[in-house]
């Protein structure tokens, strides 16, 4: 995994420009550690960071390729899980490669089937290439946005980079926020919609997209989509064509010149893989796996059950170490870590996030990046096979909105008049789910129920999983750790979101088909355990923390915050020790502790980017 960046300027010569594209690149040098490299010719500089996992010895970026007098350059984040059988297919076509790295396997597709060949690719990549014999770059995302790429155009310019701090570098692109951009802080966040960069200069390419810039301008287009599809298999045969895609992804997947470990919750998505690595690594011969896991110090005195969290992980944990002989490590924070490092998670995001869900991820990434360079995660699981609970609920089901934006109005009534009357949030929200449900692939034949199921399936694949991913890639990548997720295998995806809901859930249980797909790999107590989601910190002193930080806020009158949100409110709500504590505000992890270290965040972003809002 690395970092890239760059900038075209189809009217210049961009040799005296070295300065600014290394300042850019080494925006990013967290996301890659091990190396920095820069390319500049003529109107075309490409930068890139570097976290060597595959052929740490050669791979160096920006690669370059000749073929008599034409050019090719690549700056790449990512990892193609197919390389091999690509790279193959590629010398028998007459190409020679001088290292073992998926970098020169991507150039040479490129060379080979010029922008056709992200439909070759199975992995999770973000890059650039520029192509000199038609002077143009082309660029590409994964099909389901596991690695980023933001862009800004202006005139001739096209600057672009995996996170907007690269992009902030350059004198075209300014820290500036519009209506739009505070309705996705204020009423989406810490969503995002996808294509939005926030900022008013800057874009996300969006997930299976693929862009040209040429001096005839910008051309946009996707390469892949989720596809509606009769599913015809039977329970049985579906069961074993999931864990046929999962084993073959996480396999795929486990291939690294560097150290690989998995992290494990003791639920379900994470001891599955946890399970299928520790049987794929003793039949390879590879020895023992290293595990982590996460918690918080106190977390045991004061968790209390609830729908979205009904039990502790801690004992399951346990108890899948023991059945797995792994070689564990339990990492605990106490909360002044968690509050001093939301911080560092704003800055790794370059935005307002999931404050502690955030600024716990980063400090366990960094924790495990002691010892390890990959890591295998679970994330995406509930998301594709149905398994949060609002799949489950009629009122959810039945809201008109996204059903992690669970309280709408509230939020709105935390927004100072005018910019409430600004931005009007609620339409705002309204339009964006209305999108989100207009791009949903009808298919002909299902009933109403199955058709709500599908809507339901592909706003969580589309909308709600690129926030964890975010999180995921920016948390993981801030501390130079390189996070795989399996089950966002683009196969095992399509082939899931067509899997007709009676049979998602067979057995009347949640995610029933995976479970089934698992039989004989997991403990059956493992197996049928009711979900839980990622940890959070339940110690009080948290709250405390949080609330007094959000507080303080409002009582400096410099704060940039005081003009966009009704101090009064959020005073009323801090004043409260219910809605302090149990207020709903996003998603099934955050409430009112998250709101009070959101409101901060947002006041740390406005000042320390120097955000302008016009």
């Amino acid at each position: 995994m690395c970092g890239i960046t760059g900038f075209i300027e189809w009217r210049s010569d961009l040799t005296n420009q070295s300065q600014l594209l290394v300042q850019m690149t080494e925006t990013l040098a967290n996301r890659g550690p091990d190396a920095a490299g820069t390319w500049i010719s003529g109107p075309v500089a490409l930068g890139h960071r570097r976290l060597s996992v595959i052929d740490p010895e050669n791979g160096s970026q920006p690669m370059i390729a000749r073929d008599e007098d034409r050019t090719y350059a690549i700056v790449y984040n990512g990892e193609l899980y197919n390389a091999s059988g690509l790279g193959s297919e590629l010398k028998r076509r007459g190409h020679v490669f001088r290292t073992t790295c998926d970098t020169e396997v991507l150039l040479h597709a490129y060379m080979e089937w010029g922008p056709d060949c992200v439909d070759k690719l199975n992995g999770i990549f973000a890059f650039a290439v520029w192509d000199g014999p038609k002077e143009q770059v082309f660029f590409a995302r994964d099909r389901l946005g596991v690695k980023p790429l933001f862009y800004s155009k202006s005139e001739d310019t096209l600057v672009f980079g995996s996170e907007p701090k690269a992009l902030l570098q350059h004198p075209t692109v300014q820290p500036a926020v519009g209506p739009e951009g505070l309705a996705e802080i204020f009423i989406v966040g810490p969503a995002r919609t996808p294509g939005h960069g926030v900022y008013k200069d800057i874009a996300e390419l969006r997930p299976g997209h693929a862009m040209i810039y040429s001096r005839s301008g910008l051309k946009l287009y996707p390469y892949w989509s989720l596809q509606s599809e009769v599913h015809t298999d039977s329970a049985e045969e579906t069961a074993a064509r999931v864990r046929e895609l999962l084993i073959d992804t996480l396999e795929r997947q486990l291939v690294s010149d560097v150290p690989v470990c998995t992290l494990l919750s003791g639920g379900l998505d994470s001891s599955a893989l946890s399970a299928l690595a520790v049987a794929y690594y003793k039949r390879t011969g590879q020895g023992m796996i290293d595990t982590y896991s996460v918690d918080y110090v106190d977390n045991d005195k004061h968790f209390r059950s609830h729908a979205f969290q009904p039990g502790a992980d801690g004992p399951w944990i346990k108890r899948m170490v023991e059945e797995l002989g792994t070689n564990h490590h339990n990492v605990a924070f106490d909360t002044p870590e968690l509050v001093q490092a939301l911080d560092s998670a704003l800055y790794a995001r370059d935005l307002p996030g999931m404050t502690d869900v955030d600024s716990s991820l980063y400090l366990f990434c960094r924790e495990i990046k002691k010892d390890a360079t990959v890591a295998i995660s679970g994330e995406a699981a509930d998301e594709i096979f149905g398994g949060y609970p609002w799949f489950h609920r009629e009122e959810a089901l039945n809201s008109g909105t996204f059903p992690w934006s669970v309280a709408p109005k509230m939020r709105e009534s935390l927004l100072s008049p005018e910019l409430r009357e600004w931005i009007r949030p609620l339409e705002y929200l309204g339009d964006r789910y209305s999108d989100a449900v207009a791009e949903v692939p009808k298919l002909a034949g299902e009933n109403p129920k199955q058709a709500q199921m599908r809507v339901m399936s592909y706003l969580n694949i589309t909308r709600f999983m690129p926030t964890l991913l975010d999180r995921k890639d920016r948390m993981s990548m801030g501390v130079g750790l390189e996070v795989r997720v399996p089950y966002c295998d683009h196969r095992l995806v399509q082939y899931v979101f067509n899997i007709p809901w009676e049979i998602k859930t067979v057995g009347g249980r949640e995610k029933g088909i995976l479970r089934k797909a698992l039989e004989g790999i997991l403990p059956d107590d493992v197996l049928y355990r009711k979900k839980s989601p990622y940890p959070k910190t339940h110690n009080p002193n948290y709250l405390s923390a949080v609330r007094d930080r959000a507080l303080a806020v409002l009582d400096d009158p410099s704060s940039p915050l005081l003009q966009l949100v009704d101090a009064t409110k959020i005073r009323e709500i801090a004043a409260s020790p219910e809605s302090s504590s149990n207020l709903p505000w996003f998603g099934q992890l955050m409430s009112g502790p998250q709101l009070f270290a959101y409101l901060a965040q947002v006041d740390l972003w406005l000042r320390t980017y120097n955000v302008t809002i016009k």
